[in-house]
């Protein structure tokens, strides 16, 4: 519906010519920002909105309720993974110094810039590397936000990479090959934080991400959610450079999981180093 030709929505007139009963938005979090704000016009008797992270870094979450209704189904995550519809999950920062000459660069980058120097350091990368061999018999999907370093981790670890201009039948066929155990590591951009269904990835090595924003931190630990057949749980790892705003990043992305009743276990890189995980 969203697609656009010629800069008109063209099957937005399907949707407007009919008086629907009911109406389903997933993903309703999405609804206020304008390329869907315009789908609440369509007329329906009922509406429904689904999504398992109502948060906005906009803070205009409350207007899905003047768009859809008011909210009438919550339930924390916690208490879906002890109904056994989640796995369990364990989320682990893993804190990283920058070398001397990053933290100079740093120290001298413009604001808009520093968030990319301290997201992208070279010891990021060490500890990836690391992680990877330490779970090499699991399934894991190595995200991050910086296609540059997505690049250099995929190359480094000798994985695929799927980023936005992979065409879709590569993906689908990496994403197939990932879920067949053909292959065991996926490096991944932001395209994977919605609808991937990957049910055997049972790590997620998360590199940099869209500053503090907590709906995608959640998303990512979405994507190895999925209960497994032999009860594993899950690993969730975030790979943040101290003393930075990374760090401070980090601390806001983290929010709503720790309102969902997830706590984030402190490391740092050499404990990864050592084995100490």
């Amino acid at each position: 519906m969203t697609k656009k030709k010629n800069g008109v929505y063209a099957h937005l007139d399907l949707f407007d010519t009919h008086d629907w009963g009911l109406i389903i938005y997933d993903e309703v979090h999405l609804l206020p920002a304008p390329i869907f704000r315009f789908t609440a016009d369509i007329q329906s008797r009922r509406r429904l909105g689904l999504t398992a992270t109502l948060v906005r870094e906009d803070g205009m979450e409350g207007e899905v309720f003047s768009l859809i209704g008011p909210k009438r189904f919550d339930v924390p995550w916690k208490e879906i993974e002890s109904q056994g519809y989640i796995a369990p999950a364990e989320c682990i920062e893993v804190r990283v110094n920058l070398s001397d000459s990053e933290r100079l660069l740093y120290a001298t980058a413009e604001p808009e810039e520093k968030y990319r120097y301290c997201s992208t350091t070279k010891t990021k990368s060490e500890v990836v590397q690391e992680l990877v061999a330490y779970h090499a018999e699991e399934q894991i999907l190595v995200i991050g936000q910086y296609i540059t370093q997505l690049d250099e981790l995929s190359e480094t670890l000798g994985v695929p990479l799927i980023k936005g201009d992979t065409p879709v039948k590569e993906r689908e066929r990496l994403f197939a090959a990932f879920r067949t155990g053909e292959i065991s590591c996926l490096v991944v951009s932001k395209v994977a934080n919605f609808s991937i269904d990957l049910p055997d990835a049972t790590i997620a090595i998360q590199v940099s991400g869209a500053f503090g924003s907590r709906q995608e931190e959640a998303q990512r630990l979405g994507r190895i959610l999925r209960p497994k057949a032999d009860g594993r749980g899950a690993k969730f790892y975030s790979v943040v450079s101290r003393d930075t705003v990374d760090q401070d990043f980090a601390a806001n992305r983290q929010r709503f999981l720790a309102e969902q009743g997830y706590a984030y276990r402190i490391i740092d890189a050499d404990d990864v180093f050592q084995g100490k995980i």
